[in-house]
């Protein structure tokens, strides 16, 4: 690896249902380190193309990298044993166990017994919950639920975080502190973050890509992102019903 290596690298990257080309031609790169956000109207194309980095859909054409190594082919498990944790909107947490005891058995999954006692302590910390470590997760909030699945993810310790939506239907609240713990989390993993919610993302965005039918629109600093009017017209417009950023 040379220190200009990318974390995420994606070459002609594309994917075909049928006739419909979902995914078109996409080159994109994340350092190590980055914090990106992945914007775009419905059908934009920007959920297929996380799924493309995720290894749930298999490119048709071009190629996905993680730290170097080629993903095509890889599943899922596969991707994960590179250092990428994912949180996607499908519950993955166990119900009946307490807070500590799933953020427990994902840090045992790559630890031995006492380090993965230490690291379960550290993300009880980190998210906020040490006061609702011996709770079932079935009797948390909404928005608690969602940090408990976040801390599953860093308590496997990796070096790339992919997030689907992870403010969606939370109180203002919650929001705010989600987007603190992940600026939290990004002072040492990278992450990829896939969100409607426009104020989540400019509490948390420094560098955003717009997606509009299957291809990159356009990718910048967040306020210049906002303010573009090719981004307004084919999203914030529609999607916001016109509200001026």
């Amino acid at each position: 690896m040379t220190a200009s290596a990318k974390l995420v690298e994606t070459k002609g990257l594309g994917i075909h249902f049928g006739g419909l080309k979902a995914v078109r031609d996409v080159n994109f790169s994340l350092e190590y380190g980055e914090l990106r956000c992945l914007i775009g109207p419905n059908g934009a194309g920007k959920t297929t193309f996380f799924r493309l980095l995720t290894g749930v859909h298999k490119p048709s054409v071009g190629s996905v990298s993680i730290d170097g190594t080629p993903i095509d082919g890889l599943q899922t498990h596969q991707i994960a044993n590179l250092g990428v944790g994912i949180k996607t909107q499908i519950p993955s947490l166990f119900d009946n166990l307490a807070v500590r005891e799933n953020l427990w058995l994902s840090a045992r999954k790559r630890n031995p017994r006492a380090a993965a006692d230490r690291i379960a302590d550290e993300v009880l910390e980190t998210i906020g919950l040490a006061r609702a470590a011996r709770t079932e997760v079935a009797k948390l909030s909404h928005g608690q639920r969602q940090w408990v699945e976040l801390g599953v993810v860093i308590a496997g310790r990796p070096k790339l975080i992919l997030l689907d939506e992870p403010a969606a239907g939370m109180t203002g609240h919650e929001r705010e502190r989600t987007a603190e713990l992940i600026r939290d989390i990004n002072r040492t993993c990278a992450m990829v973050v896939v969100e409607h919610d426009m104020e989540f993302i400019k509490m948390i965005a420094k560098t955003v890509t717009v997606f509009n039918r299957g291809e990159v629109l356009m990718e910048d600093t967040v306020d210049n992102v906002l303010s573009d009017q090719r981004v307004k017209d084919v999203y914030l417009g529609k999607q916001t019903g016109g509200v001026t950023l």
